[in-house]
């Protein structure tokens, strides 16, 4: 459990962007909307495999790329050098922005992605369009995590689909009854758990409130809570201003908010899966679900560097760490879902899949993952400009106080 923690402390970063493409005076984007609301740098995709180049240089969250120096019996990086010849380098990094700078160094061959740092490094031309043909386990992949708003642009994909996970609901089941099945009971006013609330501290919270009102202020119009106008991020802002006096604790270390709710501290929040099932192992009675609203999350993506002089190395890494044996390592040692559905034969825990929800495309269909927002509403409107992330965090700050 603790190089689980160690491996799960990488996550916390994936929603604390600093920068944003399409922030006031970027020119991280083109003047034309592509489908994501800007047009990428156009880069070809690689055409064929050549001869291995003797190493790869791996940007990735911890946990992402192990090769046993934390646990000899973690390592999926060792029998990927011993069959491909390609050694491995491996830079962790703590969050997406650090993840985007590094990129812009041309340092790294590929990097593990979350949704809120793809788009990024496909608008700025730091990665480049994947040729999945060259990735024999691509095929493998549930097919609802291929060509999806953060790992593909007018249907040309960037990358090939890791591992995904919601941000759950939680709650003290001997404490909050009934069991809660919405997001009302943190963001009512007359919610009885009033400072006993936990939340996650960071500006991309702010699309769990706009989730939130997109069902229960449908007059607001919200399609994607990470594409909001004036008036439908004013609400959002409202909606969490109202709830910050209810916050008992901003989160975002998820084994602070695991003590919490072990302590009775927190009873109900948002919170990840081995959250839950960490704070389950250790004694306490909690519960979780994905609301009748749905719930934001994350989905990673690895991604080609453009300026990678390593193309066939990272064709090859590409391909192993979505392979049934190293993508079950990968998501059984971090805690999320895989990509590769063959996976769920290979994990230790064989109820690893069901308890993350692998293959469930219903219930990854009711997910809002994780996406950098920008002036080009992203939910395709063109007769008005969006809040970029630039203005979320500083939002975010006014929030919290």
């Amino acid at each position: 459990m603790k190089n689980r923690k160690l491996a799960l402390a990488g996550l916390l970063g994936a929603g604390l962007l600093v920068a944003a493409c399409g922030t006031s005076g970027s020119n991280s984007t083109a003047a034309a909307p592509g489908g994501q609301g800007f047009t990428p740098p156009k880069l070809d995709a690689l055409t064929q495999l050549g001869r291995p180049e003797g190493q790869v240089n791996v940007l990735a969250w911890p946990g992402y790329a192990e090769n046993g120096s934390n646990d000899p019996a973690v390592d999926w990086v060792t029998p990927f050098e011993k069959e491909t010849g390609c050694k491995v380098n491996v830079k962790a990094f703590g969050t997406s922005d650090e993840a985007v700078s590094l990129m812009k160094t041309g340092q790294y061959d590929v990097v593990s992605a979350s949704g809120d740092a793809s788009l990024r490094l496909i608008a700025s031309g730091d990665v480049e369009p994947v040729n999945t043909s060259l990735v024999p386990n691509y095929a493998d992949v549930f097919d609802f995590l291929k060509n999806r708003p953060w790992n593909s642009v007018n249907n040309v994909s960037y990358g090939v689909p890791h591992g995904w996970g919601a941000n759950l609901l939680t709650w003290r089941t001997d404490k909050v009854t009934p069991p809660p099945t919405s997001w009302s009971v943190m963001f009512d006013a007359n919610s009885p758990y009033k400072g006993k609330i936990s939340a996650y501290d960071s500006p991309i919270y702010i699309a769990d409130a706009a989730l939130y009102l997109k069902t229960h202020k449908p007059e607001l119009g919200i399609q994607n809570p990470y594409a909001l106008d004036d008036k439908q991020f004013q609400a959002a802002v409202d909606l969490l201003k109202q709830q910050r006096p209810m916050v008992g604790e901003y989160w975002s270390d998820y084994l602070k908010e695991s003590q919490a709710l072990k302590s009775g501290d927190s009873v109900v929040g948002t919170a990840w899966q081995v959250t839950v099932n960490l704070t389950k192992s250790e004694g306490a009675p909690v519960d979780s679900v994905l609301p009748s609203e749905g719930a934001t999350g994350w989905s990673d993506t690895w991604m080609v560097s453009a300026k990678s002089p390593h193309k066939t190395c990272s064709y090859k890494w590409l391909n192993h760490i979505v392979s049934p044996k190293a993508n079950a390592q990968v998501a059984e040692y971090f805690g999320e879902s895989p990509s590769n559905p063959k996976a769920c034969a290979e994990t230790k825990e064989k109820a690893h899949c069901d308890t993350f929800h692998a293959g469930d495309a219903a219930y990854a269909a009711k997910i809002a993952y994780w996406t950098t927002p920008i002036a080009q509403c992203l939910d395709g409107r063109t007769d008005v400009k969006c809040k970029d992330y630039g203005e979320w965090t500083r939002a975010w700050t006014e929030i919290k106080g």
